[in-house]
């Protein structure tokens, strides 16, 4: 266990243990309490698990504030310590935000829309900066699954019941981070 300016990530976090502390390491990096080394630490006890980095990526990715729009160098530095397990849920940040645009329009609502459009930028602008060998070849295998109709991807595009032209935007999005 690790404490920081009292963000205490347990070694078994849960996906709600996760959204409440990302809450407050937000609140925290936004009052200028936390250092980089401080930040790099909280971000990196958050996503060594899979519950940890879901909770993580959910509120940070979709906070109202503008502290996501520009990430510090201690959030990439924590990324970049998981990287199997943030490569794989920053893809599909990007895949479904990119996806959920098009959704949220389709149904007249356009705050929503505007929602998905944030995490997609901010997921742009993490999965460029990280540049992790893992990140671009699941972009890789990701686009084929969508030319080619099968791979390793096909499941994940099936269980979301994506469409041709959410697909089409999946693409466009990916492959503006390769």
């Amino acid at each position: 266990m690790t404490n920081l300016s009292s963000l205490t990530v347990p070694d078994s976090v849960s996906f709600a243990e996760a959204i409440a502390l990302t809450e407050s390491f937000l609140e925290q990096m936004a009052t200028g309490a936390l250092s980089e080394a401080q930040i790099a630490q909280v971000t990196e006890n958050l996503v060594r698990t899979q519950n940890g980095a879901r909770g993580f990526f959910v509120t940070y990715l979709s906070d109202e504030g503008t502290l996501p729009d520009r990430p510090s160098p201690g959030i990439f530095q924590g990324l970049g310590s998981s990287e199997e397990i943030v490569s794989e849920l920053m893809v599909k940040n990007l895949a479904m935000s990119s996806a959920m645009v098009i959704a949220h329009r389709r149904s007249g609502d356009e705050t929503t829309a505007q929602g998905s459009e944030r995490v997609r930028d901010r997921s742009t602008v993490i999965i460029q900066t990280l540049a992790l060998p893992t990140m671009q070849a699941k972009i890789a295998s990701l686009l084929e699954t969508i030319r080619t109709g099968t791979g390793s991807y096909q499941s994940f595009l099936e269980r979301w019941k994506y469409d041709a032209e959410q697909k089409a935007a999946i693409a466009t999005a990916l492959q503006a981070v390769l």
